[in-house]
């Protein structure tokens, strides 16, 4: 159990934190739409690279010589969380889900995939 909340529990408290601002209501931090953009999907970007880094952290653990299977099973529960938190959005009131917002999750997602496939001795010490 306490390998399984080691490896599983950051992950998975990631995922609680996601889903705990995407019940809040819409807030901005300028008047200005730009500015608003970039900085939100800019979060969004680095939520769900860490989403995904995590998550490869923890499916490594289970088959540590298949590299390239972690990542894709990482890849996979990242995108289906993704997908499954644009729709919870669009059940909270002031926000909306959109499709736009899984691309922009995708590309954390595969910055981090490309960065852990390349540059994996150099995160080795993390995982």
């Amino acid at each position: 159990m306490s390998k399984f909340l080691k490896y599983w529990g950051p992950p998975l408290l990631w995922m609680v934190l996601i889903f705990f601002f995407s019940s809040r209501e819409r807030v901005s931090v300028s008047d200005e739409y730009t500015l608003n953009f970039v900085f939100f999907k800019s979060l969004h970007v680095l939520e769900y690279a860490g989403l995904y880094f995590l998550l490869f952290r923890a499916t490594l653990q289970e088959n540590p010589e298949n590299k390239k299977k972690a990542r894709l099973l990482a890849l996979l529960i990242a995108f289906i969380y993704a997908v499954s938190d644009e729709v919870h959005q669009s059940l909270v009131p002031t926000r909306e889900g959109r499709l736009l917002d899984v691309g922009i999750d995708t590309i954390g997602m595969s910055l981090m995939y490309i960065y852990t496939k390349y540059r994996f001795s150099s995160i080795s010490r993390f995982l």
